[in-house]
Protein backbone atom coordinates (compact mmCIF):
# COMPACT_ATOMS: atom_id res chain seq x y z
CA UNK A 1 0.00 0.00 0.00
CA UNK A 2 2.83 2.34 0.63
CA UNK A 3 4.82 1.70 -2.44
CA UNK A 4 1.62 2.53 -4.18
CA UNK A 5 0.95 6.05 -2.70
CA UNK A 6 4.52 6.04 -3.06
CA UNK A 7 4.39 5.67 -6.78
CA UNK A 8 1.09 8.27 -7.23
CA UNK A 9 2.62 10.57 -5.86
CA UNK A 10 5.51 10.47 -8.21
CA UNK A 11 3.12 10.43 -11.34
CA UNK A 12 1.47 13.50 -9.91
CA UNK A 13 5.09 15.59 -9.39
CA UNK A 14 6.04 13.91 -12.92
CA UNK A 15 3.17 14.96 -15.10
CA UNK A 16 2.76 18.21 -12.80
CA UNK A 17 6.79 18.92 -14.02
CA UNK A 18 5.92 17.68 -17.65
CA UNK A 19 2.97 20.10 -18.06
CA UNK A 20 5.19 22.95 -16.61
CA UNK A 21 7.64 22.33 -19.32
CA UNK A 22 5.15 22.11 -21.82
CA UNK A 23 3.62 25.55 -20.84
CA UNK A 24 5.25 27.81 -23.72
CA UNK A 25 6.15 31.50 -22.38
CA UNK A 26 4.37 33.76 -24.53
CA UNK A 27 6.03 35.83 -27.35
CA UNK A 28 5.15 39.88 -26.60
CA UNK A 29 4.70 42.38 -29.21
CA UNK A 30 4.14 45.83 -27.93
CA UNK A 31 2.81 48.44 -30.35
CA UNK A 32 2.71 51.94 -29.53
CA UNK A 33 1.27 54.89 -32.15
CA UNK A 34 2.68 58.52 -32.01
CA UNK A 35 -0.07 61.42 -31.23
CA UNK A 36 -3.03 59.43 -32.22
CA UNK A 37 -5.81 60.17 -29.31
CA UNK A 38 -7.93 58.11 -28.07
CA UNK A 39 -10.90 58.56 -30.06
CA UNK A 40 -9.00 58.39 -33.69
CA UNK A 41 -10.22 55.02 -34.26
CA UNK A 42 -13.60 54.14 -35.76
CA UNK A 43 -14.94 51.47 -32.67
CA UNK A 44 -14.65 54.62 -30.81
CA UNK A 45 -16.96 56.64 -33.16
CA UNK A 46 -14.28 58.64 -35.14
CA UNK A 47 -15.88 60.31 -38.06
CA UNK A 48 -12.97 60.80 -39.56
CA UNK A 49 -10.95 57.24 -39.95
CA UNK A 50 -11.68 53.98 -40.63
CA UNK A 51 -10.04 51.75 -38.76
CA UNK A 52 -11.20 47.93 -39.44
CA UNK A 53 -8.39 46.05 -38.63
CA UNK A 54 -7.75 47.85 -35.37
CA UNK A 55 -11.16 47.20 -34.65
CA UNK A 56 -11.19 44.02 -35.05
CA UNK A 57 -8.11 43.54 -32.50
CA UNK A 58 -10.09 45.43 -30.12
CA UNK A 59 -12.82 43.12 -30.45
CA UNK A 60 -10.34 40.28 -30.05
CA UNK A 61 -8.46 41.58 -26.70
CA UNK A 62 -9.36 43.41 -23.27
CA UNK A 63 -10.18 46.84 -24.02
CA UNK A 64 -8.06 48.77 -20.89
CA UNK A 65 -10.98 52.08 -20.73
CA UNK A 66 -9.18 54.08 -18.33
CA UNK A 67 -5.63 53.89 -19.53
CA UNK A 68 -3.37 57.09 -18.52
CA UNK A 69 -0.26 58.08 -19.71
CA UNK A 70 1.95 61.41 -20.05
CA UNK A 71 0.92 64.46 -21.85
CA UNK A 72 3.43 64.05 -23.97
CA UNK A 73 5.78 61.12 -25.77
CA UNK A 74 9.66 60.68 -24.17
CA UNK A 75 7.83 61.02 -20.44
CA UNK A 76 5.25 57.88 -21.35
CA UNK A 77 8.10 55.92 -23.32
CA UNK A 78 10.17 56.06 -20.14
CA UNK A 79 7.34 55.13 -17.61
CA UNK A 80 6.97 52.22 -19.91
CA UNK A 81 10.50 51.06 -20.49
CA UNK A 82 11.55 51.74 -16.37
CA UNK A 83 8.00 51.31 -14.49
CA UNK A 84 8.89 54.21 -12.95
CA UNK A 85 6.87 57.82 -13.20
CA UNK A 86 9.30 59.69 -15.78
CA UNK A 87 10.09 62.52 -13.26
CA UNK A 88 11.94 59.44 -11.57
CA UNK A 89 13.95 58.78 -14.66
CA UNK A 90 14.77 62.67 -15.36
CA UNK A 91 12.42 62.65 -17.86
CA UNK A 92 10.50 66.05 -17.56
CA UNK A 93 10.91 67.35 -21.31
CA UNK A 94 11.20 65.93 -24.91
CA UNK A 95 14.54 67.50 -25.88
CA UNK A 96 17.23 69.82 -24.01
CA UNK A 97 19.17 66.87 -22.61
CA UNK A 98 16.12 66.46 -20.73
CA UNK A 99 14.67 63.59 -23.18
CA UNK A 100 17.55 61.48 -21.95
CA UNK A 101 16.38 58.46 -19.65
CA UNK A 102 19.22 58.29 -16.73
CA UNK A 103 21.33 55.48 -16.96
CA UNK A 104 21.50 52.75 -14.50
CA UNK A 105 17.54 52.04 -14.20
CA UNK A 106 16.82 48.39 -15.12
CA UNK A 107 14.53 48.50 -18.52
CA UNK A 108 11.84 46.33 -19.48
CA UNK A 109 13.82 44.59 -22.04
CA UNK A 110 16.41 44.11 -19.70
CA UNK A 111 13.87 42.28 -17.08
CA UNK A 112 12.04 39.99 -20.45
CA UNK A 113 15.93 39.04 -21.21
CA UNK A 114 16.31 37.04 -17.45
CA UNK A 115 13.34 35.51 -18.66
CA UNK A 116 15.20 34.51 -21.60
CA UNK A 117 13.94 36.94 -24.25
CA UNK A 118 15.05 38.20 -27.54
CA UNK A 119 14.28 41.43 -27.45
CA UNK A 120 13.96 43.72 -30.54
CA UNK A 121 13.22 47.83 -30.86
CA UNK A 122 12.05 49.29 -33.90
CA UNK A 123 11.16 53.04 -34.63
CA UNK A 124 10.78 55.39 -32.23
CA UNK A 125 13.26 55.47 -29.17
CA UNK A 126 13.30 58.95 -27.96
CA UNK A 127 15.15 58.61 -24.58
CA UNK A 128 18.44 59.61 -25.65
CA UNK A 129 20.96 59.90 -28.45
CA UNK A 130 23.87 59.60 -27.19
CA UNK A 131 25.78 56.09 -27.57
CA UNK A 132 25.67 55.32 -23.49
CA UNK A 133 21.48 55.94 -23.50
CA UNK A 134 20.79 54.34 -27.03
CA UNK A 135 18.52 50.95 -26.82
CA UNK A 136 21.28 48.84 -28.12
CA UNK A 137 22.77 49.56 -24.74
CA UNK A 138 19.92 49.39 -22.68
CA UNK A 139 18.52 45.53 -23.39
CA UNK A 140 18.04 45.09 -26.74
CA UNK A 141 19.30 43.03 -29.44
CA UNK A 142 17.89 44.42 -32.26
CA UNK A 143 17.52 48.23 -33.27
CA UNK A 144 16.06 49.23 -36.06
CA UNK A 145 14.91 52.84 -35.38
CA UNK A 146 14.88 56.56 -36.43
CA UNK A 147 16.52 59.59 -33.80
CA UNK A 148 15.36 62.36 -31.85
CA UNK A 149 11.75 62.22 -31.24
CA UNK A 150 10.71 61.82 -35.00
CA UNK A 151 12.31 61.27 -38.16
CA UNK A 152 14.07 64.66 -39.60
CA UNK A 153 14.10 66.32 -36.13
CA UNK A 154 16.39 68.79 -34.93
CA UNK A 155 17.06 70.47 -31.71
CA UNK A 156 19.68 72.58 -29.57
CA UNK A 157 21.28 69.77 -27.50
CA UNK A 158 22.29 66.07 -28.51
CA UNK A 159 18.37 65.38 -30.10
CA UNK A 160 18.75 65.50 -33.31
CA UNK A 161 17.63 62.31 -36.24
CA UNK A 162 19.87 61.60 -39.56
CA UNK A 163 20.62 65.62 -41.32
CA UNK A 164 16.90 66.67 -43.46
CA UNK A 165 15.58 62.96 -43.29
CA UNK A 166 12.33 62.24 -44.69
CA UNK A 167 9.59 60.14 -44.03
CA UNK A 168 9.57 58.65 -47.32
CA UNK A 169 12.80 56.74 -48.08
CA UNK A 170 14.36 57.90 -44.62
CA UNK A 171 17.73 56.60 -43.47
CA UNK A 172 17.12 54.45 -40.33
CA UNK A 173 20.16 53.34 -37.76
CA UNK A 174 19.93 49.56 -38.12
CA UNK A 175 22.10 48.04 -35.01
CA UNK A 176 24.68 51.25 -35.47
CA UNK A 177 24.73 51.28 -38.73
CA UNK A 178 23.07 53.86 -41.44
CA UNK A 179 20.37 52.05 -44.12
CA UNK A 180 19.08 54.06 -47.13
CA UNK A 181 15.34 52.51 -46.87
CA UNK A 182 13.02 52.73 -49.53
CA UNK A 183 9.19 53.44 -48.74
CA UNK A 184 6.65 55.13 -46.33
CA UNK A 185 8.14 55.05 -42.46
CA UNK A 186 5.27 53.27 -41.37
CA UNK A 187 5.42 50.52 -43.40
CA UNK A 188 8.94 50.04 -43.78
CA UNK A 189 8.90 49.96 -39.26
CA UNK A 190 6.13 46.92 -40.08
CA UNK A 191 8.05 45.11 -42.67
CA UNK A 192 11.00 44.94 -40.75
CA UNK A 193 9.26 43.99 -37.50
CA UNK A 194 7.54 41.19 -39.04
CA UNK A 195 10.47 39.95 -40.87
CA UNK A 196 12.61 39.66 -36.92
CA UNK A 197 9.37 38.02 -35.91
CA UNK A 198 9.39 35.32 -38.44
CA UNK A 199 13.05 34.75 -38.25
CA UNK A 200 12.27 34.55 -34.41
CA UNK A 201 9.00 32.25 -34.50
CA UNK A 202 10.85 29.10 -34.74
CA UNK A 203 13.21 29.51 -32.15
CA UNK A 204 12.98 28.25 -28.66
CA UNK A 205 13.39 31.42 -26.91
CA UNK A 206 10.40 33.64 -26.74
CA UNK A 207 10.90 37.29 -28.15
CA UNK A 208 9.93 40.87 -27.48
CA UNK A 209 9.07 43.17 -30.16
CA UNK A 210 8.86 46.77 -29.56
CA UNK A 211 7.04 49.01 -32.60
CA UNK A 212 6.75 52.28 -32.33
CA UNK A 213 5.96 54.21 -34.97
CA UNK A 214 6.85 57.86 -35.30
CA UNK A 215 3.09 58.02 -37.19
CA UNK A 216 0.89 59.83 -36.86
CA UNK A 217 3.22 62.88 -35.08
CA UNK A 218 3.85 65.77 -37.14
CA UNK A 219 5.02 66.52 -40.01
CA UNK A 220 1.85 65.60 -41.22
CA UNK A 221 2.80 63.67 -44.39
CA UNK A 222 1.24 60.17 -46.08
CA UNK A 223 1.30 58.78 -48.94
CA UNK A 224 -0.84 60.14 -51.48
CA UNK A 225 -2.86 57.14 -51.56
CA UNK A 226 -4.08 57.64 -48.15
CA UNK A 227 -4.51 61.25 -48.06
CA UNK A 228 -6.92 61.50 -51.44
CA UNK A 229 -9.97 60.33 -49.48
CA UNK A 230 -9.38 63.12 -47.14
CA UNK A 231 -8.80 66.13 -49.65
CA UNK A 232 -11.49 65.34 -51.57
CA UNK A 233 -13.73 66.09 -48.17
CA UNK A 234 -11.35 69.09 -47.89
CA UNK A 235 -9.72 68.19 -44.47
CA UNK A 236 -6.99 70.67 -44.09
CA UNK A 237 -3.56 69.39 -45.58
CA UNK A 238 -2.43 68.49 -42.07
CA UNK A 239 -5.26 67.27 -41.14
CA UNK A 240 -5.37 65.09 -44.32
CA UNK A 241 -1.32 63.51 -43.65
CA UNK A 242 -2.65 63.31 -40.03
CA UNK A 243 -5.82 61.20 -40.67
CA UNK A 244 -3.98 59.05 -43.76
CA UNK A 245 -1.01 57.88 -41.54
CA UNK A 246 -3.78 56.72 -39.00
CA UNK A 247 -5.49 54.44 -41.86
CA UNK A 248 -2.07 53.54 -43.13
CA UNK A 249 -1.19 52.36 -39.64
CA UNK A 250 -4.34 50.34 -40.31
CA UNK A 251 -3.46 48.61 -42.91
CA UNK A 252 0.01 47.99 -41.62
CA UNK A 253 -1.94 46.26 -38.24
CA UNK A 254 -3.96 44.04 -40.67
CA UNK A 255 -0.93 42.85 -42.32
CA UNK A 256 0.67 41.52 -38.90
CA UNK A 257 -2.48 40.26 -37.48
CA UNK A 258 -2.57 38.09 -40.86
CA UNK A 259 1.06 37.04 -40.62
CA UNK A 260 0.66 35.98 -36.99
CA UNK A 261 -2.10 33.40 -37.59
CA UNK A 262 -0.18 32.43 -40.86
CA UNK A 263 2.89 31.42 -38.88
CA UNK A 264 0.67 29.66 -36.30
CA UNK A 265 2.06 32.45 -33.28
CA UNK A 266 -0.69 34.45 -32.64
CA UNK A 267 -2.14 32.36 -30.07
CA UNK A 268 1.04 32.43 -28.18
CA UNK A 269 1.57 36.44 -28.59
CA UNK A 270 0.61 38.40 -25.82
CA UNK A 271 -0.02 41.80 -28.56
CA UNK A 272 -0.62 45.13 -27.14
CA UNK A 273 -2.03 48.30 -29.08
CA UNK A 274 -1.93 51.66 -27.40
CA UNK A 275 -0.67 55.23 -28.20
CA UNK A 276 1.93 57.69 -26.33
CA UNK A 277 -0.41 60.47 -25.47
CA UNK A 278 -3.63 62.73 -26.29
CA UNK A 279 -4.46 63.63 -30.13
CA UNK A 280 -2.30 66.19 -31.68
CA UNK A 281 -4.11 69.59 -32.72
CA UNK A 282 -2.65 68.15 -36.22
CA UNK A 283 -5.97 66.00 -36.40
CA UNK A 284 -8.18 69.54 -35.93
CA UNK A 285 -10.91 69.89 -38.39
CA UNK A 286 -14.34 71.15 -39.47
CA UNK A 287 -15.38 69.02 -41.48
CA UNK A 288 -17.84 66.97 -38.63
CA UNK A 289 -18.47 70.01 -36.46
CA UNK A 290 -15.87 70.27 -33.97
CA UNK A 291 -13.30 67.89 -33.87
CA UNK A 292 -13.51 64.70 -32.87
CA UNK A 293 -11.66 63.87 -29.05
CA UNK A 294 -14.33 61.22 -28.11
CA UNK A 295 -15.81 64.13 -25.66
CA UNK A 296 -12.71 64.80 -24.12
CA UNK A 297 -11.31 68.12 -23.21
CA UNK A 298 -7.87 68.23 -23.87
CA UNK A 299 -5.03 67.93 -26.65
CA UNK A 300 -1.29 66.18 -26.59
CA UNK A 301 0.45 68.49 -24.08
CA UNK A 302 -2.71 68.65 -21.53
CA UNK A 303 -2.79 67.28 -18.43
CA UNK A 304 -6.25 66.81 -19.08
CA UNK A 305 -8.21 63.43 -19.92
CA UNK A 306 -7.34 64.48 -23.79
CA UNK A 307 -4.16 64.85 -22.64
CA UNK A 308 -3.43 61.66 -21.08
CA UNK A 309 -6.18 58.82 -21.74
CA UNK A 310 -5.12 56.70 -24.40
CA UNK A 311 -6.75 53.51 -26.07
CA UNK A 312 -4.97 50.03 -25.26
CA UNK A 313 -6.01 46.90 -26.36
CA UNK A 314 -4.36 43.88 -25.00
CA UNK A 315 -4.52 40.00 -26.74
CA UNK A 316 -3.60 36.78 -25.62
CA UNK A 317 -6.08 34.30 -26.95
CA UNK A 318 -6.77 31.49 -24.75
CA UNK A 319 -5.89 33.31 -21.95
CA UNK A 320 -7.77 36.50 -21.88
CA UNK A 321 -11.37 36.99 -22.80
CA UNK A 322 -12.32 39.07 -25.96
CA UNK A 323 -13.89 42.16 -25.93
CA UNK A 324 -13.64 42.45 -22.28
CA UNK A 325 -13.37 45.69 -20.69
CA UNK A 326 -12.43 46.94 -17.72
CA UNK A 327 -12.55 50.61 -16.19
CA UNK A 328 -10.13 50.19 -13.54
CA UNK A 329 -7.85 53.15 -13.69
CA UNK A 330 -4.31 51.96 -14.88
CA UNK A 331 -1.00 53.33 -15.75
CA UNK A 332 1.87 53.32 -18.38
CA UNK A 333 4.39 52.59 -15.62
CA UNK A 334 1.66 49.35 -14.90
CA UNK A 335 2.96 47.84 -17.97
CA UNK A 336 6.42 46.47 -16.92
CA UNK A 337 5.73 44.80 -13.82
CA UNK A 338 2.75 43.36 -15.67
CA UNK A 339 4.82 41.95 -18.85
CA UNK A 340 7.19 40.79 -16.12
CA UNK A 341 4.50 38.40 -14.26
CA UNK A 342 3.35 37.35 -17.80
CA UNK A 343 6.77 35.97 -18.55
CA UNK A 344 7.35 34.90 -15.12
CA UNK A 345 10.05 36.93 -14.32
CA UNK A 346 10.86 37.66 -10.49
CA UNK A 347 10.92 41.47 -9.94
CA UNK A 348 11.26 41.89 -6.38
CA UNK A 349 14.85 43.15 -6.62
CA UNK A 350 13.67 46.19 -8.48
CA UNK A 351 13.03 49.04 -6.15
CA UNK A 352 11.16 52.07 -6.16
CA UNK A 353 8.85 50.94 -8.75
CA UNK A 354 5.56 53.04 -9.31
CA UNK A 355 4.30 50.72 -11.68
CA UNK A 356 2.14 47.32 -10.33
CA UNK A 357 1.16 44.05 -12.71
CA UNK A 358 -2.62 44.32 -13.58
CA UNK A 359 -2.30 40.73 -14.85
CA UNK A 360 -5.07 39.79 -11.97
CA UNK A 361 -7.41 41.99 -13.46
CA UNK A 362 -6.88 40.50 -16.86
CA UNK A 363 -7.39 37.22 -15.59
CA UNK A 364 -10.49 38.32 -13.74
CA UNK A 365 -13.43 40.25 -14.13
CA UNK A 366 -13.52 40.87 -10.29
CA UNK A 367 -10.84 42.09 -8.63
CA UNK A 368 -10.70 44.46 -5.82
CA UNK A 369 -7.78 47.23 -6.18
CA UNK A 370 -6.89 49.70 -4.33
CA UNK A 371 -7.63 53.28 -5.17
CA UNK A 372 -4.08 54.64 -6.39
CA UNK A 373 -3.05 58.56 -6.64
CA UNK A 374 -1.62 58.92 -10.22
CA UNK A 375 0.33 62.00 -10.29
CA UNK A 376 0.40 64.08 -14.19
CA UNK A 377 2.93 66.57 -15.17
CA UNK A 378 3.35 68.03 -18.67
CA UNK A 379 6.86 69.48 -17.69
CA UNK A 380 8.60 71.04 -20.27
CA UNK A 381 9.11 74.51 -17.93
CA UNK A 382 12.03 77.06 -19.62
CA UNK A 383 15.27 76.30 -19.62
CA UNK A 384 17.95 78.72 -18.24
CA UNK A 385 18.87 80.30 -21.48
CA UNK A 386 21.41 83.04 -20.35
CA UNK A 387 24.78 81.19 -21.47
CA UNK A 388 22.95 80.16 -24.72
CA UNK A 389 22.21 82.59 -27.92
CA UNK A 390 18.42 82.96 -28.14
CA UNK A 391 18.06 81.87 -31.70
CA UNK A 392 18.85 78.41 -30.80
CA UNK A 393 15.85 78.19 -28.86
CA UNK A 394 11.94 78.15 -29.06
CA UNK A 395 10.71 80.97 -27.78
CA UNK A 396 8.59 78.92 -25.36
CA UNK A 397 11.41 77.32 -23.97
CA UNK A 398 13.51 80.39 -22.92
CA UNK A 399 13.47 81.09 -19.42
CA UNK A 400 16.02 82.63 -16.55
CA UNK A 401 17.48 80.86 -13.43
CA UNK A 402 14.45 81.88 -11.39
CA UNK A 403 11.44 80.53 -13.95
CA UNK A 404 14.04 77.26 -14.90
CA UNK A 405 13.57 76.18 -11.66
CA UNK A 406 11.17 73.02 -11.52
CA UNK A 407 9.65 74.34 -8.33
CA UNK A 408 8.04 77.41 -10.00
CA UNK A 409 6.26 75.67 -12.60
CA UNK A 410 5.17 72.76 -9.51
CA UNK A 411 1.23 73.81 -9.96
CA UNK A 412 1.50 74.69 -13.67
CA UNK A 413 0.46 72.04 -15.82
CA UNK A 414 -0.09 69.25 -13.53
CA UNK A 415 -3.12 66.75 -12.16
CA UNK A 416 -3.80 63.90 -9.51
CA UNK A 417 -6.04 61.20 -10.35
CA UNK A 418 -7.88 58.91 -8.18
CA UNK A 419 -11.02 56.50 -9.60
CA UNK A 420 -13.78 59.23 -9.78
CA UNK A 421 -11.76 62.50 -9.75
CA UNK A 422 -9.01 64.94 -11.55
CA UNK A 423 -7.55 67.55 -10.00
CA UNK A 424 -6.37 70.39 -12.50
CA UNK A 425 -3.28 72.66 -12.07
CA UNK A 426 -4.63 72.46 -8.17
CA UNK A 427 -7.98 74.49 -8.85
CA UNK A 428 -10.12 72.66 -10.35
CA UNK A 429 -11.91 69.41 -9.86
CA UNK A 430 -13.48 66.87 -12.14
CA UNK A 431 -15.66 63.89 -11.62
CA UNK A 432 -14.65 61.64 -13.97
CA UNK A 433 -16.82 59.22 -13.74
CA UNK A 434 -20.11 61.07 -14.32
CA UNK A 435 -18.57 64.14 -16.05
CA UNK A 436 -15.63 62.23 -18.04
CA UNK A 437 -15.81 66.18 -20.40
CA UNK A 438 -14.56 67.18 -17.55
CA UNK A 439 -17.52 70.43 -18.54
CA UNK A 440 -18.06 71.52 -14.49
CA UNK A 441 -15.58 71.88 -11.93
CA UNK A 442 -16.88 70.91 -8.80
CA UNK A 443 -13.88 71.70 -6.43
CA UNK A 444 -16.14 73.41 -3.70
CA UNK A 445 -18.58 71.09 -3.50
CA UNK A 446 -15.34 67.93 -2.18
CA UNK A 447 -13.07 70.19 0.19
CA UNK A 448 -11.85 66.77 1.83
CA UNK A 449 -11.17 65.22 -1.58
CA UNK A 450 -9.20 68.19 -2.77
CA UNK A 451 -7.07 68.46 0.50
CA UNK A 452 -6.29 64.81 0.29
CA UNK A 453 -5.43 64.76 -3.33
CA UNK A 454 -2.82 68.10 -2.72
CA UNK A 455 -1.11 66.72 0.16
CA UNK A 456 -0.87 63.61 -1.96
CA UNK A 457 0.66 65.39 -4.75
CA UNK A 458 3.00 67.67 -2.44
CA UNK A 459 4.50 64.65 -1.13
CA UNK A 460 4.79 63.43 -4.93
CA UNK A 461 6.57 66.29 -5.73
CA UNK A 462 8.96 66.09 -2.74
CA UNK A 463 9.35 62.26 -3.68
CA UNK A 464 10.63 62.45 -7.44
CA UNK A 465 12.32 66.29 -7.46
CA UNK A 466 15.92 64.83 -6.43
CA UNK A 467 15.63 62.58 -9.38
CA UNK A 468 15.13 65.47 -11.83
CA UNK A 469 19.10 65.15 -12.46
CA UNK A 470 18.54 66.39 -16.53
CA UNK A 471 17.79 69.84 -15.21
CA UNK A 472 19.95 72.35 -16.54
CA UNK A 473 22.87 70.51 -17.63
CA UNK A 474 25.21 72.22 -20.00
CA UNK A 475 23.69 70.76 -23.61
CA UNK A 476 25.71 68.87 -25.85
CA UNK A 477 27.74 70.48 -28.67
CA UNK A 478 27.52 67.54 -30.78
CA UNK A 479 24.83 65.82 -32.29
CA UNK A 480 25.79 62.00 -32.14
CA UNK A 481 23.52 61.16 -35.32
CA UNK A 482 25.23 64.25 -37.24
CA UNK A 483 28.42 62.82 -36.27
CA UNK A 484 28.01 58.87 -36.87
CA UNK A 485 25.82 59.64 -39.97
CA UNK A 486 28.78 62.16 -41.60
CA UNK A 487 31.63 59.64 -40.70
CA UNK A 488 29.46 56.42 -42.56
CA UNK A 489 28.91 58.66 -45.80
CA UNK A 490 32.27 60.49 -46.08
CA UNK A 491 33.47 56.28 -45.94
CA UNK A 492 30.65 55.90 -48.49
CA UNK A 493 29.12 52.74 -46.58
CA UNK A 494 25.70 54.21 -46.69
CA UNK A 495 24.43 50.73 -47.72
CA UNK A 496 20.52 49.80 -49.17
CA UNK A 497 17.87 48.51 -46.92
CA UNK A 498 17.12 45.09 -48.40
CA UNK A 499 13.32 44.77 -48.22
CA UNK A 500 12.92 41.88 -46.24
CA UNK A 501 10.67 39.26 -47.52
CA UNK A 502 8.09 38.31 -45.04
CA UNK A 503 5.90 35.86 -47.32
Amino acid sequence: MLLKNLILVLFVVFSASCQKKQTKTPNIILIVTDDQGYGDISAYGSPDVATPNIDKLKSESINLEDFQVSPTCAPTRAAMMSGKHPFKTGVTHTVLERERMALGITTLPEVLKKGGYITGLFGKWHLGDEKEYQPINRGFDEVFMHGAGGIGQTFVGSCADVPDNKYIDPIINHNGKFVQTKGFCTDIFFTQTLSWVKENATKKKPFFAYLATNAPHGPFIAPDSYKEKFKKKKYPKSAQGFYGMIENIDDNMGILLKKLNDWGIADNTVLIFMSDNGKTTGGANKVHGKTYNAGLKGFKGSVNEGGTKVPFFIRWPKHFTAGQKIDVLLNHYDILPTLAEIAGVDISNLKDLDGRSFLAHLKSKKTNTEDRYRFFHTGRWPIDATNIPNELLRKKWIGTPETSKPENSKYKKCAVRNQRFRLVNNVELYDIINDPGETKNIISEHPDVVAKMRTAYDEWWKNVKPYMINENLPLATEKPYWVNYNKQKESGQIREWIKPDIE
